[in-house]
């Protein structure tokens, strides 16, 4: 974590003006949307687009996502069919990346595509990251504004905290209001409809029109074709258990639980609930927040209570499968 101290610009006309001018010299610049906050630069600047991948360290295989601001900016990058221009249509701006057939072209850099025929693309909802695009004029790569494989950020004082100067200026949004990345879809194949990453956006969202869609469950370490399919990913610093149902925890670790009157576990750790009520959608836009809070706690490990594997919850427990594989990584 660094010492240092980035400028957080406020969401202001002159704040996004100061960010597009950065982007346009080739710096990086952290901005905040709907879903996490990212790392932004210029998706045809290799230096820039290389600079962020240095600053996370992030696998140079791991692809990027390129965030436009509407489908006319998408399809400068990407090729765009009536299936593909209908679910734009229906679900843009918001929490869906598409992976597409890559346009050709220098407008997205081959070191953020990690080389493939492919090009993720995402319009977000937020209107400061919207206006930031559009500022700047051109795609701009994005990824979660954090050390690869840690956890995302949800409000610009952890991107600070996470990167101190070496990220000098942030574009702040607020807290996120989703909370967890973005939905992936891919639709590179015409006959294909995939979910390679669950988010807000569901099968059950996109079925009545992508009534092919189905989801996968996919963890590679090798080459991946979408981000957030890493094994070792949205992880604390400290050791997760997940699906806890005893009332029993070790020494020093803290629980998260979920829902209302959730049990309460023996011991003297730390203690948060990601939504008392029981909603997903709360618990999706606070749980990144309280895996951060507590891994800086004094907390020896975090254990988490069962979420319901369905909406949103199968977004969450994504999230926090990787987490916890991590944790047995670094075991």
């Amino acid at each position: 974590m660094s010492t240092e101290t980035p400028t957080i610009l406020p969401g202001s006309a002159s704040g996004i003006a100061r960010a597009a001018n950065a982007l346009t010299a080739g710096d990086v610049v952290a901005f905040g949307t709907e879903t996490v906050y990212g790392l932004g630069a210029d998706a045809g600047n290799a230096a820039a687009v290389a600079r962020v991948f240095a600053l996370k360290g992030r696998p140079p295989q791991n692809p990027l996502i390129c965030h436009v601001d509407g489908p006319a900016m998408a399809k400068t990058i990407a090729r765009v069919d009536d299936r593909t221009a209908m679910v734009m249509a229906q679900y843009w701006p918001g929490p869906l990346t598409l992976i597409l057939p890559y346009a050709g072209g220098a407008a997205v850099a081959d070191i953020a595509r990690a080389g493939l025929d492919t090009v993720a693309v995402r319009a977000p909802a937020h209107p400061t990251a919207r206006a930031l695009i559009s500022a700047f004029g051109k795609p701009m790569v994005g990824p979660s504004a954090n050390k690869s494989g840690r956890l995302s950020p949800t409000t610009a004082m952890m991107v600070a905290e996470a990167f101190g100067a070496e990220v000098p200026l942030i574009l702040s949004s607020g807290q996120c209001e989703i909370g967890l990345e973005s939905t992936v879809l891919d639709l590179s194949k015409p006959d294909r409809a995939t979910i390679m990453r669950p988010g807000a956006l569901g099968v059950d969202d996109l079925i009545d029109l992508l009534p092919e869609v189905m989801a996968v469950n996919v963890t590679d370490n090798t080459a991946p074709i979408s981000p957030g399919l890493l094994l070792r990913h949205y992880a604390p610093r400290i050791p997760v258990r997940i699906n806890v149902r005893d009332n029993e925890l070790s020494d020093g670790e803290a629980f998260i639980g979920f829902g209302p009157n959730p049990f309460t576990p023996k011991g003297q750790g730390e203690r948060r609930n990601l939504s008392p009520v029981g909603d997903l959608d709360e618990a999706a836009h606070n749980l990144f927040a309280m895996l951060h809070e507590l891994e800086d706690s004094g907390a020896t490990a975090i254990a988490i209570a069962p979420i319901p594997d369905m909406g949103l919850g199968l977004a969450i427990n994504d999230r926090l499968r990787r987490a916890a594989a991590a944790s047995k990584v670094d075991a």
